[in-house]
């Protein structure tokens, strides 16, 4: 098999797309082939020999191109070494306890279970007012959701470096 990943990820505004590039360039600075993608293009993962999927989470679920990307290919996944994150929580301290325990989506967790995901991260997100639609302002003012970049790189790297050791040790 190939040192090739696939890091493909769904989002919103551009948030977890960063979070997705800056997985794939720690696992390119380790030494292994990394393809940064869009889950609504990211195909077959055949070609690769492990798999990094992400998601912007909004109200509990992933997006719906991540989410129909691991269901339709969960057999190809369940063959490879594969790492689940979502991005989201907005505010300081630990995004678990910031979402009350949440850590994946509920409906997709017996994918997650079948295909024996290697971990499942939950990242800090970011919420840039100037990219919102009114109704979006509107329901973040009312929330009183924190707002500005509260996505944690130090985090989000080692767990990369995390992924890249289990790689080069496999």
């Amino acid at each position: 098999m190939t040192n090739k990943v696939l890091v493909a990820y769904a989002t919103k505004y551009g948030a977890t797309a960063e979070i997705a590039e800056r997985i794939g360039q720690s696992l390119r600075q380790a030494g292994l082939q990394a393809d940064v993608v869009s889950a609504d293009k990211a195909g077959d993962p055949a070609g690769y020999s492990a798999v990094v999927l992400g998601s912007a989470v909004y109200a509990g679920s992933w997006r719906k191109e991540a989410a129909a990307w691991l269901e339709a290919h969960e057999a190809a996944l369940a063959g490879r070494p594969t790492w689940l994150f979502s991005s989201g929580p907005t505010g300081e301290g630990d995004a678990v306890e910031l979402m009350k325990g949440w850590r994946f989506p509920e409906a997709l967790q017996p994918i997650a279970d079948r295909i024996q995901s290697r971990d499942i991260a939950f990242f800090h997100g970011e919420i840039d007012t100037k990219k919102l639609n009114l109704a979006e302002k509107v329901l973040i003012k009312g929330i009183k959701a924190p707002t500005g970049d509260f996505r944690d790189w130090e985090a989000i790297e080692a767990w990369a470096s995390g992924i890249a050791q289990a790689l080069q040790t496999a």
